[in-house]
Order: C-alpha cells, then sequence, then structure tokens
C-alpha cells in the first residue's frame, strides 16, 4: 500500500526576528518567536495564538526545527502544536528569500519540510491528537505558512 496524503489545512504563522543564542562547533542555535497568524482549510480553520516559537540548530547548512505554539479554532478551542522539521536552501534560494521574495515550497534548491503533533482534548478536533500529518512550508511576506497534510 503506498502512503496517500490528504489536505486538510494551512499554518500562516507571523514570526519576529531571530534572536541568537548561541554558536559551537560547527552549528548555530537560534530562536524565532511567533506572533499570531492565521489558520485556514477544509478541516480546520482558527488562529495562531502569539506566544510561541521555533527553536533551530544549524550544523553544515541544513536547519533542525523544533516550533511549538498553540492554534485557537474557530470554535474557541485549543489546540498545542509541535512541529518538527529540516530547513535548508541553496545561497541562491536564501538570497531571494532575505529579498523579500515569496519562494514556493516546490522551489528546486529549497527543502523545507516538518512533521507536526497536535495535543487537545476537544472532541471535535480529536483527529488531530490521533493521525500522522506532514507540512510542506514556505515563507511569504514575513511569515512561515506550512500546507499540512494527513497521511492516510
Amino acid at each position: 500500500m503506498d502512503p496517500v496524503l490528504e489536505y486538510v489545512f494551512e499554518i500562516k504563522a507571523t514570526i519576529d526576528p531571530d534572536l541568537h543564542i548561541g554558536r559551537g562547533p560547527e552549528e548555530r542555535l537560534s530562536f524565532t518567536p511567533v506572533s499570531g497568524g492565521s489558520v485556514d482549510g477544509p478541516r480546520l480553520q482558527g488562529e495562531v495564538l502569539g506566544g510561541g516559537g521555533d527553536w533551530a540548530v544549524e550544523r553544515f547548512g541544513t536547519a533542525q526545527l523544533e516550533a511549538r505554539y498553540l492554534i485557537r479554532a474557530a470554535d474557541g478551542a485549543v489546540i498545542d502544536i509541535l512541529n518538527r522539521g529540516y530547513f535548508r536552501a541553496s545561497p541562491d534560494v536564501v538570497a531571494r528569500m532575505d529579498a523579500g521574495e515569496d519562494v514556493p515550497e516546490t522551489e528546486p534548491g529549497l527543502y523545507f519540510r516538518t512533521a507536526p503533533v497536535f495535543q487537545t482534548d476537544a472532541p471535535q478536533h480529536r483527529w488531530l491528537a490521533e493521525h500522522q500529518f506532514v507540512g510542506l512550508a514556505r515563507d511569504e511576506g514575513g511569515q512561515v505558512c506550512i500546507r499540512i497534510f494527513l497521511l492516510r
């Protein structure tokens, strides 16, 4: 059986400037605050609450990401998200992103993938805490946009 992906929603997380934490041999540790955003799609709508963030450890051109923040669904339920993944981009793509260009997640030279895990006790959203998901991410106008797919 081959895996099947079902598009369920997109997260658009507004981010603040990175905070440099430290540097070790061949690595850089930083934190990017999440200050808000939106969630919209066929299976979930709501808002990203401010106060979370993304810790990144960059080694040899690849950043290992661990973001944690909250979503408030349109019905008021609060959903915790822990989103781990990887980011790397060619120097050309990084330069375009730094210049403010919106680079799609399918761009050659860009690898920005996540595996979000959700927690909530809201019965109408239990499906989030009972399935595996994959995220395809991109930067767009000061937001990290992640298209979330349920892995069937």
